[in-house]
């Protein structure tokens, strides 16, 4: 959510922002909005007006009263009761002006940064850089769900039968190099001083407004039945929820922190869920990064952040590429945002692995997350990273260090986790 103070002193730029963003039908929102914020300030300023009078006035009752003045005293009471009625009035409508304002001012995108290429959708996304070289072994990767079945690691049919589709077992080796890979990542973000956790793994309606638009809600997320509370879909939201309504010191700033978490998700839209594979499924794992930092520290923050992923990847033997995504692309509340995609020799193109984003002061404000700053306190910016996401990971894995025999190289890094060993044979 923007500032307000935006369209009071810059709607053009507000509107200028829609247009990149290619949602023109909500340019007549920001006319409405400033046209219901003028009625909103001036019937708040009727309000503090008669307010400071109805005080006068009942001041001046004492001293009729005690100069014996009782008529001249009741009249000034009856007026002192027109004004309490005025505002209460005025205090009803300054409550339901701000409802609807708040309520519009959710659906007006966040500005986003000079620097986000201009774009419709993401077909228009830019490549920026390429890390390691994208190779065609001179031999046939299969499909990832055959390498995982010959692996004797998935079944699909019975977790049909559990669950339905969209969801699947993981299982001997290939579910421990699941969690090794999760382990690495864990490890490699501690290292990198980020604070371990594991986060609720559902959160209140109000944590969820806070962290994404009502479009990215319906379209993700489960709902709890007969409950406030939505399953997540990624742990950056119950993390940045943590500190809903805090007002944070300067000194404890950056908070940087990564997370473990089950992610689940309907996945509404045209992709649909893949029915043999483990690409677009309702449920995974993953290790997650968010940091909350001073507005002037945001962008040095998305640099770090989305090269961390970069170097985990590497270190899987997985080439990749960072993809920026254009206007057209980011969600409402996003600044700028890249996309990780990991080389898939299979089908010699790259696919996205992990996002990362910067929001600006956007969660913050929805949260009432601030700094208590030395002349005034002003709202933070929030950034969150995929760090590992278990099952496009896992693909990118397998298909970058098949071996033609049909057995998995374990690169160092990993061995740790694995007990040892240096490759997965097929049994």
């Amino acid at each position: 959510m923007i500032d307000i103070k935006l369209i009071r002193e810059n709607k053009e730029l507000v509107k200028e922002n829609i247009k990149k963003k290619f949602q023109d039908q909500k340019l007549p929102l920001v006319d409405e909005i400033e046209k219901l914020d003028i009625e909103y300030r001036d019937c708040k300023k009727k309000g503090d007006d008669l307010r400071a009078l109805k005080n006068s006035k009942s001041a001046e009752i004492g001293a009729l009263m005690r100069e014996g003045k009782r008529d001249e005293a009741n009249i000034v009471k009856e007026e002192v009761s027109k004004y309490g009625n005025e505002i209460v009035e005025l205090g009803k409508r300054e409550e339901e002006l701000e409802a609807i304002i708040k309520e519009k001012m959710m659906t007006i995108p966040n500005i986003i940064d000079d620097s986000v290429p201009v774009g419709k959708d993401d077909s228009e996304n830019v490549e920026v850089e390429r890390f390691g070289e994208p190779l065609v072994p001179d031999y046939e990767i299969p499909y990832h769900a055959d390498i995982i079945t010959a692996l004797k690691g998935l079944d699909k049919e019975a977790s049909g039968r559990t669950s339905g589709n969209g969801f699947y077992y993981l299982m001997g080796d290939v579910a421990r190099l699941s969690s090794a890979m999760l382990n690495y990542a864990r490890d490699y973000m501690i290292d990198k001083n980020f604070i371990y956790c594991i986060p609720p793994f559902m959160i209140r309606s109000d944590v969820v407004n806070g962290v994404m638009s009502f479009a990215e809600m319906d379209a993700m997320m489960y709902k709890i039945e007969g409950e406030d509370l939505f399953l997540i879909g990624t742990s950056e939201h119950s993390m940045i929820g943590k500190f809903k309504d805090q007002m944070l010191k300067k000194e404890e700033l950056p908070i940087t922190m990564t997370s473990y978490s089950p992610c689940f998700r309907k996945e509404v839209g045209a992709h649909g869920i893949e029915e043999r594979g483990i690409y677009r499924v309702h449920q995974f794992e993953k290790q997650e990064m968010i940091v909350i930092c001073e507005p002037e520290e945001s962008m040095e923050w998305y640099e770090k952040m989305w090269r961390f992923t970069v170097e985990i990847f590497r270190n899987l033997n997985i080439p990749v590429r960072q993809l920026e995504c254009c206007s057209g692309d980011l969600a409402d509340l996003k600044v700028k945002s890249c996309d990780i995609e990991a080389w898939s020799p299979r089908q010699q193109k790259y696919f996205e692995v992990g996002s990362c984003s910067t929001l600006g002061d956007a969660q913050a404000r929805r949260l009432g997350i601030r700094i208590k700053g030395e002349n005034g306190n002003y709202y933070a910016h929030t950034l969150n990273n995929t760090v590992l996401a278990s099952t496009r990971a896992l693909i990118a894995f397998l298909e970058n260090n098949y071996n033609e025999d049909g057995s998995i190289n374990i690169p160092e890094v990993l061995r740790p986790y694995m007990g040892g060993k240096e490759k997965i044979e097929i049994k």
